[in-house]
């Protein structure tokens, strides 16, 4: 199996294996336990929070969460005052904000141009005094299009109003910038353990609990910590914050290997420029990308968003950048990273691009 969907998921390092082992093997105690084991055990959890902060701006504090899903929940509900985010949003932003319109909340939703970056002006126009939160994603889950967060994030600060950044797919992958107020990360996407995340929230910023119960992290998110996958997720991020530069690298030589290889009958979705390079969305017009999946099942790509699969509607990302129902449904996504070899990936892309041309001849 070629596998070819790290927005999806990343393997788990190796490292990150052997941090978790000891604290699932042996010392299991609850990590806010007064006695000894428990002491232990909340050594691990706090030396895991260092290590995650470690690729975060300065000045704030890591509480740890179920996952990035939480993460973004907390701080959106956490949150009080009108609300302004983008059309290119992942689910768990879009759909807690509709929830909270629901309850009363004003909601904008920005749009986004044909490259998938978002319409400046309209988010100066939207960036306004009476709103209390802008969420953006620093790199987009779908067409790895990098949003100017920084400038959202001035806006923000301009109207009075906390910045979220969704850096899920950004954290470790590139750098986050200094003006956020609250970020949201989830190790799994950096080659930790499934099943943790964190929301980082600066120094200062007060947000309200989502979760009520025994305020056991920093902020008062409540729920019995699992040490060894706040140890999978530190160890993730100390190596993902060691191999920054050859990780980038290497993304950036497979990107260029890649495109190199792509046959000229396939367009790239989203800005060539402003995205991460571990991420390649290609369109090919009347490609059935089902019978694509069925063709070559031993090479692991998505058709889009793994949360949205199944669900049989096109890819709202695709469709907020101006594609039709046809061109997002012969869209595929192919995600590469560490583990990748570019031989790998130009085999799964030779056979990629083969089986399409094959499709084309059929029809």
């Amino acid at each position: 199996m070629t596998y070819l969907d790290y927005q999806a998921t990343t393997p788990l390092a190796p490292e990150a294996l052997a941090a978790m082992l000891p604290l699932l093997e042996a010392n299991f105690a609850n990590p806010h336990s007064a006695h000894a084991p428990g002491r232990a055990a909340r050594a691990a959890v706090e030396v895991a929070r260092d290590e995650v902060a470690g690729l975060l701006p300065p000045g704030g504090t890591v509480s740890f969460t179920s996952g990035a899903t939480e993460a973004i929940n907390w701080a959106i509900k956490g949150s009080t005052g009108g609300i302004v985010t983008i059309a290119t949003e992942h689910a768990a932003v879009l759909d807690t904000v509709a929830a909270e319109a629901r309850k009363g909340r004003a909601v904008t939703v920005l749009p986004v141009g044909p490259e998938g970056l978002v319409d400046l002006a309209a988010a100066r126009e939207a960036i306004r005094p009476g709103v209390g939160l802008v969420a953006a994603m620093l790199v987009n889950n779908e067409i790895g299009v990098i949003q100017p967060v920084e400038e959202l994030a001035h806006l923000a600060h301009q109207a009075g109003a906390l910045f979220l950044c969704d850096a899920v797919q950004g954290y470790g992958r590139v750098l986050i910038p200094d003006g956020c107020d609250l970020i949201a990360v989830s190790a799994h996407k950096i080659h930790g353990p499934k099943g943790v995340g964190a929301l980082w929230i600066r120094d200062g910023v007060t947000i309200e609990p989502l979760l009520h119960g025994g305020g056991q992290e920093p902020a008062g998110r409540s729920g019995t910590l699992s040490p060894a996958l706040c140890a999978g997720f530190g160890a993730a991020a100390k190596l993902a914050k060691q191999r920054f530069g050859a990780d980038h690298a290497h993304a950036e030589q497979l990107y260029r290997a890649a495109l190199n290889r792509i046959a000229g009958d396939w367009t790239l979705n989203g800005a060539q420029e402003d995205r991460y390079r571990g991420n390649l969305n290609l369109r090919h017009d009347g490609l059935d990308v089902a019978r694509l999946m069925s063709d070559l099942r031993d090479i692991a790509f998505s058709a889009g968003s793994a949360c949205a699969s199944g669900s049989g509607r096109p890819s709202h990302v695709l469709a907020a950048i101006g594609l039709s129902d046809a061109e997002a449904r012969s869209s595929i996504r192919i995600g590469y990273g560490r583990y990748t070899s570019e031989d790998e990936l130009l085999h799964a892309i030779d056979r990629i691009v083969s089986a399409a041309r094959l499709q084309s001849r059929a029809a």
